[in-house]
């Protein structure tokens, strides 16, 4: 320790930069950097957009114990973050130690880093926010008559003095990155931004429903929270359509406990809807644990389905290392397997409490009761007729099941007309079946008098000249509404259908900041929707060629499909916007069309410029060859 204190006292005196400077050896190059460089490149790890410079904040508030949070943004945090709170404020001495690198009050010695209970404890978050940022802080503590005021720029102090300030803390973070501006220039615009600070305030405030917390932007509050119960908290936050859609989970052993709630069964949602872990009150992204919650539900939501839940664990911090990641929400357990069987095990217990679990229900359908297979008696001459069917000998005499007699009547009896060449020659031809097809550019005129077949109400199936194609509706109409949306986002606006009734639409703060986000690029798609007061919008026409009727429903289901859009790729925010109101709008599998609808749609889909595939790469349709025919019948 000692010979560290002489290194430091070395390097202030500045003796290492006169020994460069004299070039006692040119081939030297190694330097130490300056503190503010030294801060900067720090800032980097803890500090990477202004939402980073929220939840700092925000914990640090929570750690403070404060009753009463609040938070102010500007222009998206770009112009300004300021965290109001409460607490029990600092010193003139602590405050000014705050903004040290590696200053905290949480750890005293090594071991200490394995028993954090708190939130902030890294002791760079202030550090690197001084280093890219302008910093004014006033704080003060109750028993002191009199606050500090600290003015920080570049992470050196422009001034410190005494002042009159309310009992707490407030800190303002100004102008974000204003001396890296390379760093600056990869913010994303102010809808974006916003965004993630609405995401980290939801994850802070969900972890302390005890404590008030607001937040106000540009002027305008978007939060207001009551402290309260969790219950309450997660309807604030979540909405009201959750109030009833609760089931509470509580589990109590030695080793950790777990509460929350979990959503019921029809909350499940087609992309990962609202689904939170907290560690004592931390929040963590854990696919194990979600997983385990997953498991839970089987058999109760669809497989394609993810469920809702707000869950928190507490346990002995010993067991969990929450310093492997610098933003923290990525954590490491003692005993993973013991973790998921019990979350698994909690989930379970309290969907079966309330009677959610799947249960085996052997009473008959109403509608199945009153059909005549049932409610009418099996006369004797019924029975007879029955027994004398030659399809009933076969099935019940031994060694006839083989001998089903052919029935012309059936209609089957010209199955093989169906694979015969139609109409003129193609244009092309494509790929073996099981293959994704070819882009041949099929045309009708192979179909003159040949009808087209629908199979299970999703498949539709068309006659060539040297086979049968296979198309799959869904698919088909994605790839069909993709170019269409696509076009208009580009250019190409869309006609709208204005609305004979305007619908009001109510979301949550956290959706209504995306939809104003989403509004231009919905415009030119046909889509008109204004807002109409705080977290409210109308909608007031819609795209000319969508039914009217479910305008409230598929605008809530476009921005939950947009908040979820798959991250393995990045796409740009018109490019999600298209690709889910392609998604949405399709022709379901499982839905009758006419004759007449799936010619149009098998002719809208070889008009397309890439009729083939999906965008994401799945095929629209597939070829059927008749010399692959062939081949399968050993001909």
């Amino acid at each position: 320790m000692e010979s560290f204190k002489t290194f430091q006292k070395l390097r202030e005196s500045g003796i290492f930069t006169n020994f460069i400077k004299q070039g006692c050896d040119v081939a030297d190059i190694i330097q130490l950097l300056p503190d503010n460089i030294a801060n900067q490149i720090a800032a980097g790890e803890v500090i990477q957009r202004p939402a980073s410079a929220v939840k700092e904040l925000l914990e640090n508030a929570a750690d403070a114990g404060a009753t009463e949070i609040r938070l102010l943004i500007t222009d998206a945090g770009k112009a300004l973050i300021q965290v109001i709170d409460n607490g029990k404020g600092m010193s003139e001495t602590d405050a000014r130690m705050a903004f040290e690198r590696h200053a905290t009050s949480k750890i005293r010695n090594i071991d200490d880093l394995f028993r954090i209970k708190t939130m902030g404890f890294r002791g760079e978050a202030l550090a690197s926010i001084a280093a890219v940022a302008q910093v004014e802080l006033r704080t003060r503590r109750e028993e002191d008559e009199l606050g500090t005021h600290i003015e920080i720029e570049n992470s050196r102090v422009r001034k410190q003095e005494p002042c009159a300030a309310a009992t707490g803390t407030s800190i303002s973070m100004k102008n974000l990155f204003f001396n890296v501006p390379a760093r600056r220039n990869f913010l994303k615009s102010n809808a974006a931004e916003m965004r993630h600070i609405v995401e980290e305030f939801i994850r802070v405030s969900m972890a302390f429903p005890g404590i008030f917390f607001s937040m106000t932007s540009n002027g305008q509050e978007v939060f207001h929270l009551e402290a309260g119960s969790l219950k309450q908290r997660i309807v604030q936050l979540l909405g009201n359509s959750y109030n009833a859609k609760l089931v509470s989970v509580h589990e109590e052993t030695d080793y950790m406990n777990i509460y929350g709630f979990v959503g019921k069964p029809e909350t499940a949602r087609k992309t990962r809807g609202d689904q939170y872990f907290f560690v004592n009150s931390r929040f963590i992204k854990s696919a194990y644990l979600n997983h385990a919650v997953n498991s839970a539900f089987e058999g109760m939501i669809a497989k394609d389905s993810f469920p809702s839940y707000v869950l928190y664990i507490d346990l002995d911090p010993s067991q969990v290392d929450i310093n492997v990641h610098p933003t923290k929400q990525e954590i490491k357990f003692e005993d993973e397997k013991i973790i998921y069987a019990f979350v698994q095990a909690a989930v379970k217990h309290a969907l079966a409490q309330f009677s959610i679990a799947p249960s085996l229900d052997f009473t008959l359908n109403a509608e199945i009761q009153g059909m005549d297979a049932v409610s009418k008696p099996f006369t004797t001459d019924k029975k007879d007729a029955v027994a004398s069917s030659p399809l009933f000998k076969t099935f019940s005499q031994k060694n006839q099941a083989h001998f089903i007699e052919k029935d012309d009547k059936t209609g089957l009896s010209h199955w093989k007309d169906f694979f015969k060449p139609a109409g003129n020659e193609t244009t092309g031809t494509a790929e073996p079946v099981t293959q994704p097809a070819a882009p041949v550019l099929y045309s009708l005129r192979v179909l003159p008098d040949t009808p087209l077949l629908q199979l299970h109400n999703t498949y539709i199936i068309a006659s060539t000249n040297s086979g049968f194609l296979l198309v799959h509706q869904q698919l088909a109409h994605e790839r069909i509404l993709y170019e269409r949306y696509g076009m208009a986002a580009h250019g190409q606006h869309m006609a709208t259908q204005q609305s004979l009734f305007p619908v009001n639409l109510e979301l949550t703060p956290a959706d209504a900041v995306l939809l104003n986000d989403l509004i231009p690029d919905l415009l030119a798609i046909g889509y008109q929707i204004e807002p109409f007061g705080n977290n409210s919008f109308v909608i007031q026409g819609i795209p000319a060629d969508i039914l009217p009727g479910n305008e409230k429903h598929a605008i809530e289901l476009l921005i939950e499909q947009f908040k979820h859009f798959s991250s393995d790729v990045k796409f740009s925010k018109r490019e999600k916007l298209v690709r889910c109101l392609a998604r949405q709008q399709a022709i379901k599998a499982g839905q009758a069309l006419t004759q007449k609808e799936m010619l149009h749609l098998v002719e809208e889909l070889f008009t397309s410029n890439s009729p083939n595939v999906t965008p994401t790469g799945s095929p629209t349709y597939l070829e059927f060859k008749e010399d692959y025919l062939d081949r399968m019948f050993g001909r």
